[in-house]
């Protein structure tokens, strides 16, 4: 690879994980109020 491949790799990973870190925890939110509304 190439310098300038290794940079935009860096990039996409850091705006994944940026992603990531929002998504999850939303995901897991709307999964306890289904649950909690299957539940009830």
């Amino acid at each position: 690879m190439t310098v300038h491949d290794m940079e935009k790799a860096e990039a996409t990973y850091g705006s994944f994980t940026a992603t990531l870190k929002w998504a999850v925890p939303t995901i897991a939110v709307i999964a306890l109020i289904v649950v909690a509304m299957i539940a009830s």
